[in-house]
């Protein structure tokens, strides 16, 4: 019974937890004045990208390519470091503040880092800094979502 009470907890928690950071990201995105550059030349490469199919007569199949590829990307960076890192937390039963708010954060602001994989070449300077505040933005909505968790599922449980 005390097994089903914890999985319980943690659903509640991924539940509450995953919006969490969504919406924590969502805010970071929208007041940070570099973020709000990036999201404008992101939408304008898309409409750029999209445009030219449907002058030509093309049928627009690539907006639900673009659509789920951005779907997969939230997936990734807003679903999994949560789950991965309750998953490991509750299986060690650690049950700290600094575990759920810190390995989430770290993880989330990892993974474009440990996907992309090799560097790009090119101006390295003003590239760098720009994916170190991505990932300044990425870590804070990581933190965000393994608070929430910590405040819902871990917070004042017995470790035994």
């Amino acid at each position: 019974m005390r097994v089903l009470g914890r999985l319980v907890l943690m659903a509640l928690g991924l539940l509450l937890a995953i919006p969490a950071g969504a919406g924590a990201l969502t805010l970071l995105l929208v007041l940070d004045p570099a973020a709000q550059g990036w999201l404008a030349d992101g939408a304008l490469a898309g409409l750029d990208a999209l445009l030219p199919d449907l002058a030509a007569g093309l049928s627009p199949e690539t907006l639900p390519i673009v659509l789920a590829g951005l779907a997969q990307a939230l997936f990734v960076l807003l679903v999994v470091p949560p789950c991965l890192v309750a998953l490991v937390g509750e299986t060690l039963r650690l049950r700290s503040l600094v575990w759920y708010g810190g390995a989430c954060g770290l993880l989330t602001a990892s993974l474009p880092w440990l996907v992309r994989g090799a560097p790009r070449p090119g101006g390295a300077a003003g590239r760098l800094a720009a994916e170190g505040h991505l990932s300044a933005i990425l870590f804070l909505a990581g933190a965000a979502a393994g608070l929430v968790y910590w405040l819902v599922a871990a917070r004042g449980t017995d470790p035994r």
